[in-house]
């Protein structure tokens, strides 16, 4: 009896603790679910060390200081720490920053001590990094407030305690980044202060610290230019050279804490965010906070699934999704304009900056209209106030500078989205003339941005819009690329003046947004470049390729001619109809996946057919199946995405995660729908690959329910919504706000829409 008695007990035990797993994986700790070196390989350009939600330190060790995959600081590939610095870019495919580095050392003669490590030493989880350093026998941990780095170094037994201070480390030099000037003061034998001034793809970025270590250095040494030179305390150092400092600590068992603040206005910022954010000394504390702060951003979304690849995929996606853009101003409220001038954040809301618009506008600012509006609506605020400040909407900002990366003016998409959600907090009217200005070409702006990297955001490619109704393809490069974003960003101008009343302007915008169709071939029924005297360009390849040389950005005429999400309904009328859009897909995703040309741009990655997920231009093209009668083909091509293109290694993002818009795409995605159009508030329902999600919103909580799922059922059979069957894969951002239930009986067999 007493064998029985403990058998139950056994497995009453063994229930629990099954019960408790289970509910861990619906709704516990989230962050256990994240991989920060996903993406970290292939050239997904992701970092893996510690940062909060939105927030303006990202503290990650740089192994990869030259070339493309330097762009973060960081790849899977490497074995080498140069430092650990506290600024980075997410999955951008151009480099900067990396300001403010440190490497603890010891026993090194070398001005310049480099790190080895191996990968099994190293751990990334979110808001927290540690890794040894193997030829110094040093463990090394991380972890951030909002704009803090808190590091702590555990040396040898008995070693000698080393911390270089390295101002001449930035990434990416051989790229044009470089630096311009260091102001420092070495305060005391414990803190240092100053403010170092790059130019690189920012043309203007100043950086302002404090650095606090928690006992006494013993010696500092001071190397300009690679010679010791004398070093007093107090002292202050102006200087454009390569400056280090070596500081020594008293050898003892104690971990060595150092704290690092920055600013991006001033000296006296950075002192002001330390003051306010990490007063104290107690590392354990900071990580669990970073982690709290984690898990509560990560529960915007609840989901269920039984596949532990997909649910760890969907974390880490979503934890992508919210490292950028950032919050750019100091506890303060002050941040550093697009004037260089500083200003207050007014109203309370908060000032944003790093932007990857042209990317981000397609789902990572959609996906946060869903999980946070009120975050979303600052993204808009801050835009329209870079326009106030600057005198033209940005289109890929770092801090205060702009920068001419990408095609068109893609944060008119987002502020267009804000709109049509209504979740403006601003003037129309302003939003309207923002939107206007920055849709034009701007002979004051070309004077005032002459002499600097700004200059690239004013392009000919508006002047020929606004003067014959197309770009030339013989004047300039990218001309139909060009010419298809611009037009749709013109109906988004359209969108907003009318929201605003301002009818002429309106009318006039959604005129231009039909200029499509002036590159649109009704024989090859593709975008095909026009050239000055109106015929299109023969001979034409469809598959050629030259990175920014040819007529399409970073891809061919395959993966640019089904850009006309404003207007898909006039699209297929142009074409032919439905079944010829069926038909364009098939052979988009079924053609050879050869790309021509010696130059082709190394962001086609990711192919099925001419299908090219790793870059933006093709990741709303397997949801247009929804506007043919075979919706199950556009269910099969994201099964296959989804499984194959996102993964659990550090090669698991197919391209450049692109700050976000990579992930967003798969957290949008695996929920089981998608907008196709920023602009219009619908979803397409594409396939679920969690079995349930829930979304708190202003009505109450949205679920998607995915009844019969599984690797095989990939087809929805049936969509209800709140017990309503719909006639079409389709349902609005308005029914999603109120709450309620959208349900979807997966089968395998193909389901053709009636």
């Amino acid at each position: 009896m007493k064998k029985t008695i403990l058998l139950l007990q056994a497995f009453a035990m063994l229930f629990l603790v099954a019960c408790n797993e289970q509910t861990a994986s619906q709704s516990g700790d989230k962050t256990q679910y994240v991989d920060p070196f996903i993406g970290t390989g292939f050239h997904g350009h992701t970092f893996p060390g510690p940062t909060r939600p939105n927030a303006m330190v990202q503290l990650s060790p740089d192994t990869h200081i030259l070339g493309w995959d330097a762009s973060s600081g960081y790849h899977a590939d490497d074995s080498l720490i140069y430092a650990f610095s506290h600024t980075h870019l997410s999955g951008t495919g151009i480099g900067d920053l990396g300001d403010v580095a440190l490497l603890p050392f010891s026993g090194s003669d070398s001005v310049k001590p480099v790190a080895t490590f191996s990968k099994k030493n190293e751990i990334a989880q979110p808001g927290y990094y540690s890794v040894k350093l193997e030829n110094f026998d040093i463990d090394v941990e991380l972890t951030t407030t909002d704009r803090v780095g808190f590091h702590k170094y555990t040396y040898a037994k008995g070693a000698e305690r080393q911390v270089m201070f390295d101002l001449g480390h930035i990434l990416q030099p051989n790229w044009g980044h470089r630096i311009i000037n260091n102001d420092v003061t070495l305060v005391s034998n414990e803190e240092i202060r100053g403010t170092m001034r790059t130019q690189g793809w920012a043309h203007h970025h100043d950086v302002s610290y404090q650095i606090v270590f928690s006992e006494p250095a013993t010696g500092i040494e001071l190397f300009e230019d690679k010679k010791l030179v004398d070093v007093a305390i107090p002292s202050t150092q102006t200087t454009s050279a390569d400056l280090k400092y070596h500081f020594t600590f008293p050898t003892n068992d104690k971990p060595l804490l150092v704290k690092v603040a920055i600013s991006h206005v001033d000296e006296a910022g950075a002192v002001k965010n330390m003051q306010a954010e990490l007063p104290a000394w107690d590392f354990e504390a900071t990580v669990a906070q970073s982690k709290a702060a984690w898990n509560d951003a990560l529960t915007g979304i609840v989901i269920e699934t039984q596949d532990e690849t997909v649910l760890k995929n969907f974390y880490t996606a979503l934890y992508h999704s919210k490292i950028a853009p950032y919050a750019y101003q100091d506890v303060d409220g002050r941040y550093r304009g697009m004037d260089k001038q500083v200003h207050t954040a007014k109203d309370g809301y908060t000032y944003y900056s790093v932007f990857s618009l042209w990317d981000t506008f397609r789902a990572l600012h959609p996906l946060a209209t869903i999980i946070e509006p009120q975050m979303a609506s600052d993204w808009g605020k801050s835009l329209v106030q870079s326009y106030v400040e600057g005198g033209i909407l940005p289109k890929w900002p770092i801090g205060s500078s702009y920068t001419g990366c990408m095609v068109g003016y893609p944060a008119i998409p987002v502020l267009a989205d804000l709109v049509c959600k209504d979740l403006v907090d601003g003037d129309l009217a302003e939003w309207t003339e923002a939107a206007v200005q920055s849709s034009v070409y701007r002979t004051d702006l070309a004077d005032k941005f002459k002499g600097t990297r700004e200059l690239d955001l004013i392009t000919r490619h508006a002047h020929f819009k606004e003067t014959l109704g197309f770009v030339p393809a013989d004047s300039l490069a990218e001309s139909v690329s060009w010419g298809v974003e611009m037009a749709y960003g013109d109906w988004c101008v359209s969108l907003i003046a009318d929201k605003a009343g301002n009818k002429a302007v309106a009318e006039a915008y959604a005129k231009k947004g039909d200029y499509y169709k002036r590159y649109l071939d009704p024989e090859t029924k593709m975008m095909r470049p026009v050239m000055a005297d109106g015929s299109f360009r023969t001979p034409f390849n469809p598959r050629y390729s030259s990175h920014m040389k040819s007529d399409y950005t970073e891809g061919n005429a395959f993966q640019w001619s089904f850009f006309t999400p404003h207007a898909m309904d006039e699209f297929i009328v142009e074409i032919g109809g439905a079944k010829e859009l069926e038909t364009r897909l098939d052979t988009l995703f079924t053609t050879s996946s050869q790309v021509d040309g010696r130059n082709a741009s190394g962001d086609i990655t990711g192919l099925i057919g001419q299908y090219a997920h790793g870059n933006e231009p093709s990741h709303h093209m397997a949801y247009l199946y929804n506007w043919t009668e075979s919706p199950y083909k556009g269910q099969e091509r994201l099964d296959y995405i989804m499984r194959e293109f996102y993964t659990n290694e550090a090669d698991g993002i197919i391209g450049n995660e692109d700050c976000g818009q990579m992930s967003a795409w798969y957290v949008m995605s695996a929920m089981g729908f998608y907008q196709v159009c920023p602009g219009k508030p619908v979803y397409a329902i594409g396939r679920p690959m969690v079995d349930k999600a829930s979304i708190p919103v202003k009505g109450g909580v949205f679920e998607i329910i995915a009844h019969n799922n599984s690797k095989a059922n990939k087809y929805v059979k049936e969509a209800k919504l709140n017990g309503k069957v719909l006639d079409k894969l389709f349902f609005t951002h308005n029914d999603l706000v109120q709450g309620g239930i959208l349900e979807l009986t997966m089968t395998d067999t193909p389901i053709a829409s009636k």
